[in-house]
């Protein structure tokens, strides 16, 4: 069961953000010691990855290439570098979903949308324009139930785009409101960046909150993540499950703490 914190919260404390880029590196490592092997594969079907803001296709490639190695047609959002959303929000969002209708081709199957941070918010927006092309989306360390009051990340917005990103209260509400396809938010309560309180979805009959250990930056090379991913990848299309920790340990896991 999905289980909400309703208590006020603001953004992650600067000790959590100071020590982001030395844990990203730790598990970066750890995913170079990975088995990917022994990750369940499915049925090849189309996954689209979305960056977080100030990123690209290459901080993703750890995650691209893991998809592809389970056999999925894994590709990025092909924008380049993530600088936030430009002009009117939804206007600009319109014009993504038409870019990912493009990418997506002439696929006979859905796609999964996978996205990171404020990526993840893009891909949750995505399904809601193209829900008989999506499958299901998931979100890793995305802040779609909060604002930008809830990350650290504001200033960097500032730095890409030279204003500060202002969103009215009616736009928010319907970032809030999950897309019709199946859910999978996944959250780190040690992410420096992003409040975890923001990335809570919530209850649903096919939406879900896995909690792992991890911080921000490292969430698309994390190892449990990956875990995650790979499992739900391998679903049939509409036979969605909710995700059940493994019994055994996986390799080199990072601590998944939680699946609510």
């Amino acid at each position: 069961m999905n289980r909400i914190n309703t208590t006020p919260f603001g953004a992650p404390p600067l000790s959590l953000l100071g020590l982001e880029p030395f844990r990203a590196a730790i598990e970066y490592t750890r995913l170079c010691m990975m088995d990917w092997r022994r990750a369940p594969t499915g049925d090849g079907h189309p996954v689209i990855i979305f960056p977080g803001l100030g990123t690209n296709g290459t901080w993703s490639t750890p995650l691209k290439s893991y998809c592809r190695e389970l056999g999925y047609t894994a590709k990025d959002w092909g924008r380049g570098l993530n600088r936030g959303p430009e002009g009117d929000i939804s206007t600009w969002l319109d014009g993504l979903a038409t870019d990912v209708e493009k990418l997506i081709g002439n696929s006979k199957q859905r796609t999964t949308l996978i996205g990171w941070s404020l990526g993840g918010i893009y891909a949750r927006e995505m399904a809601k324009r193209l829900p008989r092309r999506v499958r299901q989306v998931i979100t890793i360390g995305a802040p779609f139930a909060g604002d930008c009051e809830q990350t650290n990340a504001g200033w960097l917005y500032r730095l890409l785009n030279g204003r500060r990103l202002k969103i009215d209260p009616k736009l928010a509400d319907t970032l809030r409101r999950a897309p019709s396809v199946p859910m999978t938010s996944i959250y780190s309560r040690t992410d420096g960046v992003v409040a975890w309180q923001a990335c809570l979805e919530n209850a649903g009959e096919r939406v879900e909150n896995i909690e792992v250990n991890s911080s921000h930056i490292g969430l698309v090379w994390n190892p449990t993540v990956l875990a995650v991913i790979a499992d739900r990848l391998s679903q049939r299309d509409g036979a969605w499950r909710p995700f059940a920790k493994p019994a055994r340990p996986q390799p080199c896991p990072m601590g998944l703490e939680q699946c609510s």
